[in-house]
């Protein structure tokens, strides 16, 4: 992906700030800066106030998706010890995240973990525009906006600040949208060879401003249960009817990152709470899933009603014909070689198990 170019600015070394990357600070670094200054218009900020934002942008990813940022990245593993020291929930957003380490940025233990992030980033980001690995020389070279760069850097009664280079003000706003889709679209790349086997790994990266509301979805399943009758819940056994049902994600949608209707099934309403983004046992609930969508199937399809529902089911490998026509072990067979796959790559990223009577802790 590239950048828009400019006749006064560096733009090729902004284009190269990515290269030869091996953790993800350059990155959330980069979308910090980009969202303060434009966000607040203010071209003096802290290093704190980046680096708090870094965490809170990476926040999601790795409590809620627990995507891999490699070996050699300790910002997952300061994630994960700074909700328990501040004891911030996992599913907060970007500003009460940001809002609460404020707070606690007196904390010698807060501080300590975050310090690690100051150490480096904020010199060799500028590499590209100041060939040195020596800090010292990056600050003074920076205060000069050597190479026409994107910052300088500099420290004040003790306080490290960064100070965007005036130049590139207009550029940083006229592109904002494209420069964080560059950012975003590099750390999806990084993050790809670190999660090989994870499903959409670019909708995992920002926690969403609203969930679908799964209205076709429900839609099919409401036409078959009064099609049919009621429907049974595989997980508690008791009986489910329109209206006193929930929409369950049979495999979490914290791993899947979908609502195709092939992983979704009625359930009793109470199972939410307990299974949450646990993984249900598929020795025990993989037949009532598969018997259940394949009863479905061939019930909808004997019906006069809009068939684009039906096309989830095409990423089964399969057309919703062929799989209604299929016998029960055959359709079994193709949600065994679906879902069994998932289960034991998310158990490899620490989802845990589960099943109605007991909780795998």
């Amino acid at each position: 992906m590239e950048i828009p170019s400019s006749k006064v600015l560096t733009t090729n070394c902004l284009s190269r700030v990515f290269n030869s990357t091996v953790a993800t600070y350059k990155y959330y670094w980069f979308i910090s800066i980009l969202e303060i200054y434009v966000g607040t218009e203010t071209s003096r900020i802290k290093l704190w106030d980046i680096i708090i934002s870094m965490i809170a942008n990476a926040w999601y990813p790795v409590h809620y998706f627990r995507l891999s940022f490699g070996k050699n990245d300790s910002m997952y593993g300061a994630i994960k010890q700074l909700q328990v020291l501040a004891g911030i929930p996992i599913d907060a957003n970007k500003k009460d995240i940001v809002d609460a380490l404020r707070k606690e940025l007196h904390r010698k233990e807060i501080k300590s973990l975050l310090r690690v992030f100051t150490l480096n980033v904020p010199f060799r980001f500028l590499r590209p525009w100041i060939d040195t690995s020596d800090d010292k020389q990056m600050v003074v070279r920076s205060q000069a906006f050597e190479n026409v760069c994107l910052y300088a850097l500099k420290k004040e009664e003790n306080e490290w600040w960064i100070e965007i280079n005036p130049a590139w003000s207009d550029y940083l706003k006229e592109n904002y949208r494209i420069l964080m889709d560059f950012a975003y679209w590099n750390l999806t790349l990084f993050l790809q060879t670190r999660n090989p086997n994870v499903p959409n790994i670019p909708n995992k990266l920002i926690k969403p401003e609203y969930r679908d509301s799964l209205t076709r979805q429900r839609m099919f399943w409401n036409t078959v249960i009064q099609t049919n009758g009621q429907l049974t819940c595989i997980y508690t056994g008791r009986e489910l009817h329109v209206g006193n049902y929930d929409l369950d994600h049979f495999i979490p949608w914290s791993f899947v990152s979908h609502d195709l209707l092939w992983n979704l099934l009625p359930a009793d309403p109470s199972i939410n709470s307990s299974k949450s983004n646990k993984l249900p046992l598929l020795d025990v609930y993989l037949p009532g899933l598969a018997n259940a969508h394949h009863r479905a199937l061939c019930t909808y399809i004997t019906l006069d009603k809009n068939k684009m529902v039906l096309e989830d089911y095409l990423s089964l490998g399969h057309t919703p014909n062929e799989l209604a026509n299929m016998n029960d072990v055959h359709f079994y067979e193709i949600f065994y070689q679906t879902f069994s796959p998932m289960v034991q790559i998310a158990m490899n990223m620490g989802f845990e198990l589960w099943n109605y009577t007991f909780n795998y802790e």
